[in-house]
């Protein structure tokens, strides 16, 4: 063990060197996981002692945890933040914590006002789908009550982040819709969706308006904006395809949107591909077939735990991970006749 490590923030690279175990050892024992031996936590725990890491908010320590993580979620008609929600159920198999779930609506201000109601509960860490709140709102919470935010691309040193990489899920979509023949293709979106922040389905929306440039194809650019679920969703494409918009395919910021619009397709007996993005599990049934953008939300819910109680136990450094996707093809996409 070197000086270096005391005279800055041990990291939990540092206890791991300095237990002689992994870092996923060291993430067990911070977390209480199950089947960790009496020797492993010795090893760890004196390891940390003597690296000094310890939790850097004092309030914390002082009154003790409650082993509750609050998870706030904007809305649970989408299946995948159901998927993500069964991942941290199983991330947390084993310890002594329990979830405590606050639902809000997309909003900034529904976001935070969730958030802090978790905090007001006096949860020992929050993960948060909040992909419009403040990134100083965060940071001022974080700073006493551990954070990880679902599905943004922050850089912040305040907090951690899990996403999925939306540019390479957005760019696969579009070269499938490409290799099929398409050039009118559509991108149906929710109505605060914007290209400049940071969200999911502002990348997205980003990244479709990029990928139609480079193909060439800008002329044809068209953007659906419709609200959450699938019956706007089947109203917006509906009518679309109603004003003779001329589009063959449609890209879907999320599998809800898609299927809203794979009714509108049976309904009026379209030629129209549809692609959608998250692979929630009824996508794959065959009387959908939907051709979707897959994320792993259960492996994603279960690293946000891990990052969460690692930050309960005392890391203080960021991690901002990123998940990569794969395109699923399945009968909802073709060629245009």
């Amino acid at each position: 063990m070197t000086d270096a490590a005391t005279r800055r923030h041990a990291t939990i690279e540092d206890v791991a060197a300095a237990a002689g175990v992994s870092r996923a050892a060291v993430s067990k024992v911070l977390r209480n996981a199950y089947g960790v031996s009496d020797s492993m936590r010795e090893r760890v725990t004196a390891a940390m002692t003597e690296l000094q890491y310890r939790p850097r908010v004092a309030a914390r320590a002082m009154r003790g945890r409650t082993f509750t993580i609050g998870i706030e979620i904007p809305d649970f008609g989408n299946q995948f933040f159901t998927r993500m929600l069964g991942g941290a159920m199983r991330g947390l198999a084993g310890t002594s914590y329990q979830l405590v779930i606050a639902p809000a609506e997309a909003g900034s201000r529904e976001g935070l006002r969730a958030i802090e109601a978790l905090i007001d509960r006096q949860v020992d860490g929050v993960i948060a789908v909040s992909p419009r709140v403040d990134q100083r709102e965060l940071e001022r919470i974080a700073a006493s009550t551990p954070v990880v935010m679902f599905g943004r691309y922050d850089t912040s040193a305040e907090y951690d982040t899990v996403a999925g990489d939306d540019v390479r899920g957005t760019a696969a979509a579009m070269a499938h819709l490409f290799e099929l023949g398409h050039t009118r293709i559509a991108h149906l979106t929710l109505p605060e969706s914007d290209e400049d922040d940071a969200s999911p389905h502002g990348v997205r929306l980003r990244e479709y308006r990029a990928a139609m440039a480079a193909a060439g194809h800008s002329a044809h650019e068209l953007v659906l904006r419709s609200d959450e679920g699938q019956n706007p969703a089947y109203e917006a494409v509906a009518a679309a395809l109603r004003d003779g918009a001329g589009m063959t395919a449609v890209f879907a910021a999320h599998d809800e949107l898609a299927i809203g619009a794979l009714r509108a397709v049976a309904e009026t007996g379209s030629d129209l591909s549809v692609v959608g993005y998250d692979d929630v599990p009824i996508a794959a049934h065959p009387a959908l077939g939907l051709t979707t953008v897959h994320q792993p939300g259960d492996e994603m819910g279960a690293r946000a735990v891990e990052l969460l109680l690692e930050r309960v136990a005392g890391r203080t450094e960021p991690v901002h991970e990123v998940f990569p996707p794969e395109l699923r093809v399945r009968t909802s996409s073709r060629a245009p006749s």
